[in-house]
């Protein structure tokens, strides 16, 4: 199972796209960065394993919350 990929991007007027991976269209494009990655959460948490990664104005990641139980953990 795929998890499913939801970016929380700056638009480069100010504003936070949120869009998920192979999406075409945006899911929503807010003002305030802390709304963009509450909608962003929603996206990630309505599917069976979810991921939010969340940009910096300078396209760096800041941040990252997963979602869903991952079949896949590390040995340690």
């Amino acid at each position: 199972m795929s998890r499913k990929v939801v970016y929380v991007n700056p638009d480069g007027k100010g504003g936070w796209n949120v869009k998920s991976r192979g999406a075409e269209k945006s899911a929503g494009n807010f003002e305030n960065k802390s709304r963009a990655i509450g909608r962003a959460k929603e996206i990630a948490k309505n599917a069976p394993l979810g991921q939010v990664v969340v940009k910096k104005t300078n396209g760096k990641i800041q941040t990252e919350y997963t979602y869903g139980k991952d079949p896949y953990l590390p040995k340690g």
